[in-house]
């Protein structure tokens, strides 16, 4: 997504780390998300994504290190950053019995908007997120992904500085994921507002985010655009999963024409080629002609 930024860094992180008795969940992170982006948190679960957005919602202290959101420290300004920002959770925590209005209007009422603030939000959201027509009826009659749409809505009605967004589109399947999409890149158009959302699908990264940092245990691994992280990768990455990796087979794997990298890593063999989806046949063809099962 297209956007035009100032280099004015609305969250500000230093040194961050959250350990949970002996595991160490989120590693001395450092990153400066600036004012009108979309930043992406990506990589797989257990890498610290949600713990680290837990800290700058202010739901987790840290056990080390500071972090700032819009100016304000998450423990000794807590309720200051909590006013400033909006939350969707990985979890529906919608009230299933109300309507999709009165949900809205109970939120807004915690807030402290006022009567007329309240309604011309509440209007707006629902139009924004193509749910006017649906606002008298009860959420437990709603997709998931129109569940998502009204979070969305929820946490946007208090004017948020940032959005922060937990696996936003978790369990949708893909129709419903695009249609998130869609909504996410006209409110940040729309509203220029700052989005931080965590995700383990590389698609959603590459569709949503300016910059994308990539967790792997706790660590920040790289963080850059998500062009220049696929260009650095020089191709797909395909993962083979079977049960030996020998090193007979894996220099058989190099040997192929197409294939520009192969790398054993604990989730499988990792092989770097171009146009992906047309060497999967290849390279399950050679599996097996080494008496291997291709298991995924």
């Amino acid at each position: 997504m297209d956007g035009v930024h100032r280099d004015i860094p609305i969250v500000q992180i230093d040194g961050l780390t959250r350990r949970f008795g002996q595991l160490l969940a989120v590693d001395a992170v450092r990153l400066e998300i600036r004012e009108g982006e979309v930043f992406g948190l990506l990589g797989p679960n257990g890498a610290g994504k949600t713990t680290t957005i837990s800290m700058l919602t202010t739901l987790l202290q840290p056990t080390e290190g500071s972090a700032r959101v819009n100016g304000f420290d998450v423990v000794g300004e807590a309720n200051r950053v909590r006013a400033s920002i909006g939350l969707v959770f990985q979890e529906t925590v919608l009230d299933e019995d109300l309507t999709a209005r009165d949900n809205l209007d109970f939120h807004a009422r915690l807030y402290g908007l006022s009567k007329e603030e309240k309604e011309r939000r509440i209007r707006e959201l629902l139009e924004l997120v193509e749910l006017q027509n649906r606002q008298r009826v009860r959420v437990e009659t709603f997709s998931g992904g129109m569940k998502r749409k009204l979070e969305i809505a929820r946490g946007l009605l208090h004017h948020p500085r940032v959005l922060f967004l937990d696996e936003p589109t978790l369990g949708l399947d893909p129709k419903a994921r695009r249609a998130i999409w869609e909504h996410l890149a006209r409110i940040r158009d729309e509203k220029n507002i700052t989005m931080v959302l965590t995700t383990h699908y590389m698609d959603e990264a590459d569709h949503l985010c300016d910059r994308v940092a990539i967790m792997n245990k706790g660590k920040i691994v790289t963080v850059d655009t998500p062009a220049n992280l696929k260009n650095s990768l020089g191709g797909d990455v395909i993962i083979l999963k079977t049960d030996e990796y020998r090193d007979d087979f894996l220099r058989a794997l190099r040997a192929l024409e197409f294939v520009k990298d192969v790398k054993n890593e604990q989730e499988g063999v990792l092989v770097v080629v171009e146009h992906g989806e047309t060497k999967i046949e290849s390279l399950i063809t050679l599996t097996r002609s080494r008496g291997l099962p291709v298991h995924s």
